[in-house]
C-alpha cells in the first residue's frame, strides 16, 4: 500500500507561517479582549466598592451626627434639670429662712442667731471637702442642715458622714472643739423611712409646709445627737 506524501515547498511553508501568524494574532486579540473585559470588570467592581464605601461612610457620618446632636440635646436637658434642681434647693433654703427656721429651733431650746447658706469647707491634708446647705449657729452650738428636694434614707447616711467630716475640719482649724454640732435634714418630699432613720440617728427632720417649713415632732424619747 502506498501513501501520498506532501512535498515541502516554499509556498507551503509560507502558507503555514501566514496561517500560524493569523492564529497567533487571533489568540492575541482574544487575550487582549479578555484582558480588557477583565480590566473593565475590575474597574466596575472597584467603582461599586467605592460607591458602597462612600455610602457606608455617609450613613455612618449621618448616624454619628445624629448621635452627637442627641447627646448635646440630652446634655442640655440634664443641665436644665441640674439647674432646676439647684434652683429648687435654693427655693427650699429661702423658704426655711423666710419661715423663721431660727425661731423654730430657738423654740426647741437652741439659742441660734446666725444663718449661713452654702457653707463650703476644704482641707487638702485631711482630704476633706464638702458643703453644708444651711448652717445655724451662735458660737456654742451649730445646727448643720442638709437640704434635698427628695429626701431618701441614703441622704441621711451621707449627711451623717458630712457632719463627721466637718467636725474634723473645724477641729483641725482649732475653732470647733468647744462647739456642739447638731444634725438636721430637710426635704420637700420625704420618701420611705428617711425621717425615721434620721430621728433614730439623733437628727431633726424639716419638711416643707406651704410657703414655710416645719420641724417634724420628734418621737418620744428623742435626744438630739451631738457631734
Amino acid at each position: 500500500m502506498s501513501q501520498t506524501q506532501s512535498t515541502l515547498t516554499y509556498e507551503s511553508v509560507l502558507d503555514w507561517l501566514q496561517k500560524s501568524g493569523q492564529e497567533f494574532d487571533r489568540r492575541g486579540q482574544e487575550f487582549d479582549r479578555r484582558m480588557e473585559e477583565s480590566n473593565a470588570k475590575f474597574v466596575r467592581e472597584r467603582e461599586d466598592f467605592v460607591r458602597e464605601r462612600e455610602e457606608a461612610d455617609r450613613r455612618f457620618n449621618e448616624k454619628f451626627d445624629r448621635m452627637v446632636e442627641e447627646s448635646k440635646r440630652r446634655e442640655k436637658v440634664l443641665d436644665k434639670k441640674i439647674s432646676d434642681l439647684g434652683s429648687r434647693i435654693g427655693e427650699i433654703i429661702e423658704h426655711m429662712v423666710k419661715g423663721n427656721i431660727l425661731d423654730k429651733f430657738q423654740d426647741l431650746g437652741y439659742d441660734v442667731t446666725g444663718c449661713s447658706p452654702n457653707k463650703y469647707f476644704k482641707n487638702k491634708k485631711l482630704n476633706l471637702e464638702g458643703e453644708i446647705d444651711l448652717l445655724l449657729d451662735d458660737g456654742d452650738v451649730a445646727i448643720l442642715i442638709s437640704v434635698k428636694t427628695t429626701l431618701e434614707t441614703e441622704d441621711v447616711r451621707k449627711h451623717i458622714k458630712k457632719i463627721e467630716e466637718y467636725r474634723q475640719y473645724t477641729n483641725a482649724r482649732g475653732v470647733g472643739e468647744k462647739q456642739r454640732y447638731i444634725g438636721a435634714i430637710a426635704g420637700a418630699v420625704v420618701k420611705g423611712d428617711a425621717a425615721a432613720v434620721a430621728q433614730e440617728n439623733g437628727m431633726y427632720v424639716i419638711v416643707q409646709s406651704g410657703e414655710a417649713v416645719d420641724i417634724v415632732t420628734p418621737p418620744e424619747g428623742f435626744k438630739a445627737k451631738e457631734w
